[in-house]
């Protein structure tokens, strides 16, 4: 059976504020510049996730997109999408929601929940210059 990889993308926008509380106002200004601005800023977030598995001979699909935007929906935009990151998601709580962890928090909700197929990847461009991937390292 052939092999094949398939991304779905999704779209969402939030809020965070870049914070670490180990440190002192001086050092998080200089770690984290204007992201550290007390009352947040947002961004309009473009998430990648990409799955590969045996293309199926009767349907030809790796998986079906319309079900990996189901779980996408349901894992993942219900809980981000125009939410403060820091703290309207439960499943962020004491992370620093940098868009690296952010990245490694989405692929947890993912892993496990895909049947057959094996999650490749997760994308998360922050802007159109920022872009974020992780592989389960």
């Amino acid at each position: 059976m052939p092999i094949a990889r398939i991304t779905r993308r999704v779209h969402f926008s939030a809020g965070h504020r870049l914070h670490n509380p180990t440190f002192d106002a001086e050092r998080n200004r200089a770690t984290y510049g204007l992201c550290n601005n007390p009352n947040g800023h947002g961004h309009n977030y473009d998430l990648e996730v990409t799955v590969s598995g045996e293309v199926d001979p009767e349907t030809g699909f790796v998986m079906d997109l319309k079900l990996l935007k189901a779980l996408l929906g349901e894992q993942v935009l219900t809980d981000l999408d125009h939410a403060n990151l820091n703290v309207d998601v439960d499943w962020l709580e004491d992370v620093i929601p940098t868009t690296e962890n952010l990245a490694v928090a989405i692929w947890n909700r993912l892993d496990g929940r895909l049947g057959d197929v094996t999650l490749e990847s997760v994308k998360i461009w922050e802007t159109e210059r920022n872009m974020v991937e992780y592989r389960g390292e």
